[in-house]
């Protein structure tokens, strides 16, 4: 267990650090290959695009 608040964060660093970096690139990943289908409104597309975004 961690005695100090230095140590309990490196530690959560540990795990999580990793985790962000991964999620990160997928977030990048959906922007980048986003696009509008034929069938989609313009106002459903914004708000999915705004959504991405906000993630």
């Amino acid at each position: 267990m961690e005695k100090t608040s230095s140590d309990l964060w490196k530690r959560l660093e540990t795990l999580y650090e990793t985790k962000y970096l991964a999620n990160y690139l997928v977030l990048k990943q959906r922007l980048y290959t986003f696009h509008m289908n034929k069938c989609e409104l313009l106002r459903d597309h914004i708000s999915q695009f705004i959504t991405l975004l906000t993630i």
